[in-house]
């Protein structure tokens, strides 16, 4: 039995603006408001131990970002940006063998020309100094757990989770109250499918008239391979194989500095079939013959995986409430098709900081930012994203021959014709949570055993992703109803939480009883595929006590 506790009163301090979530679009905003005005007082919150510890990311970046918000950084020694890409490649890949497309027949937005392989974790450390230098507070190992209302209901910040909570909720012999940030002004910038944009957009019904937010799940891994076979800058897409052309996904292959690559593959989350592990079928990806020779003698250094966001400009929500906005991952800036999301959280959070510094600058406080929410379309981010809005709809109801042809015209038209197709622009329909099927309609897979050279198993993988929660705090993955769990997500999906999650979080354990659900939530690398996949979304992702999860190195 958990006891009682009458809470004591929070601490609580005060800024101009209070930041939720240190990865490259609440840096990037934090230092364009200390740029514009150096007396505003700002402060960071970030989940993870330090910043860059939960960012997760493959990642080739576009420099348009960091070009406008930091213009000398070319300059600078000891900036992030150290490979540049040499070479553009497309594969698709069959069982057996593999074609690759020409270049000349990519769209101009597919070219890779210009940008920069990179760890965006080093971006986001390299941003962080930056930040601290202009005097912007960064407080690492502090989740925002409670969004904070004044009594006519606008946002007036967050609070930081009580700390030293058991399993059972008591208080142990450690515990703190959590601390309440106060500000003029929030900015959400949680990345894809965090728990306070999740209840701010229920609150104020952000995505009224809007598509169905929609997913995919990235895993990766980092690789010190021969040196024989390492290319630098060599930038390498595929799709096909393993999946089958019902359902969508690709993969990425970089070659960094120091004989270092980045491998990885993203799986959209409207698969139809339950029986489906994006794990799996990474590790099986690895083992066709136009890839397993790159890593032939190498060694795995990393692990990860995490959400993105897919849903692109039909699904981006209303981004201003009173109080604060949405920016970045958390408003679904990615462009799915340049699997690229870095330079438009970047834009997202100056655009934001310019209109919030404005406001501030007029006397206003805790009022909608409109001028943000009316902008966004008309500005780089919006032109980005409008010119492939089509990709993921027309792959998801084509298939991967059919969609990706038709998707690379679609682009083709959009980007001749500005912005303009004749396609007009397709609806995504169901949620990623509502695609799942029952498992009757399909067969189980058997996956191969991983052999511990080339394919691994999630716990090892895990290890290496140096992960780690406290075993005797409460677990943070809530199960709204156990009994529909086990009723529908055992009995009726066959139990897909013991696949689609990458960490190994989920089992079904045959008990004298019956099933039992079991939650290793000490496994969690805080990817959020849960709280999108589960068929009856009867599972919450809420932070941990602060600072736990992943701790990534070079990723």
């Amino acid at each position: 039995m958990s006891e009682t506790h009458e809470l004591p009163e929070r601490e609580s301090m005060e800024f101009d603006v209070v930041i939720v979530g240190g990865g490259p679009s609440g840096l990037s905003a934090a230092i364009r408001l200390k740029q514009i005005n150096p007396e505003l007082s700002v402060v960071i919150l970030e989940k993870g131990g330090e910043v860059g510890a939960h960012i997760l990311s493959g990642a080739v970046v576009d420099p348009i970002g960091v070009d406008k918000l930091l213009p000398g950084w070319r300059e600078e020694e000891g900036h992030p940006f150290k490979t540049p890409v040499t070479a553009d490649h497309f594969l698709v890949l069959g069982p057996a063998g593999s074609v690759r497309l020409p270049n000349f027949a990519m769209p101009p937005l597919m070219n890779n020309h210009g940008n920069f392989i990179v760890s965006l974790g080093n971006v986001c450390r390299w941003l962080g100094t930056k930040a601290e230098e202009l005097g912007v507070e960064i407080y690492p190992g502090f989740a925002g757990s409670e969004v904070l209302y004044d009594d006519s209901g606008a946002v007036i910040g967050v609070a930081t989770g009580d700390m030293g909570i058991e399993k059972d909720g008591s208080h142990g012999p450690a515990y703190t109250r959590g601390m309440a940030l106060l500000g003029k002004y929030t900015l959400i910038a949680e990345g894809a499918r965090g728990s306070l944009a999740k209840e701010l957009i229920s609150k104020f019904k952000l995505d009224e008239g809007k598509e169905p937010a929609k997913f995919g799940i990235g895993l990766k891994e980092l690789w010190q391979i021969d040196p024989a076979k390492h290319k630098l800058g060599l930038v390498q897409h595929s799709f096909g194989w393993p999946l089958d052309l019902k359902t969508g996904g690709g993969s990425f292959l970089y070659h960094l500095e120091d004989n270092t690559v980045a491998v990885g593959f993203v799986m959209h989350l409207n698969y139809k079939n339950p029986y489906l592990s994006p794990f799996e079928e990474f590790q099986r990806f690895k083992t066709h013959p136009a890839i397993r020779a790159t890593f032939e003698g190498g060694k795995r250094l990393g692990y990860g995986a995490r959400a993105i966001t897919e849903g692109g400009w039909q699904s981006v929500p209303k981004l201003s409430f009173p109080g604060g906005v949405l920016i970045g991952c958390s408003a679904g800036f990615v462009n799915v098709p340049r699997i690229k999301g870095s330079h438009n959280a970047m834009l997202s959070g100056m655009l934001a900081a310019e209109h919030a510094a404005e406001a501030l600058a007029a006397g206003r406080a805790n009022d909608e930012l409109i001028t943000y929410e009316n902008a966004w379309r008309t500005s780089e981010i919006g032109k980005d994203l409008k010119r492939v809005r089509n990709v993921k709809p027309m792959w998801s109801k084509l298939g991967t021959i059919g969609g990706v042809m038709l998707g690379g015209l679609d682009m083709w038209l959009n980007t001749i014709f500005g912005g303009w197709s004749p396609f007009g622009t397709w609806k995504h329909g169901k949620s990623d949570a509502a695609a799942l099927e029952p498992a009757a309609k399909h067969k189980p897979i058997a996956y191969p055993k991983p052999d511990g050279v080339l394919t691994f198993d999630r716990l090892s993988s895990v290890f290496l992703s140096n992960t780690n929660h406290e075993e005797n705090e409460p677990v943070h993955l809530i199960v709204k109803d156990p009994a529909l769990q086990k009723s529908s997500e055992h009995d009726i999906y066959a139990g897909p939480s013991t696949r689609y999650c990458p960490a190994g979080v989920y089992e079904w354990v045959e008990e004298s009883s019956g099933p039992k659900f079991v939650i290793n939530a000490q496994n969690c690398v805080h990817c959020k595929t849960c709280d999108i996949k589960d068929p009856n979304q009867n599972i919450n992702w809420i932070p941990p006590q602060g600072g736990e999860g992943p701790v990534y190195t070079n990723m």
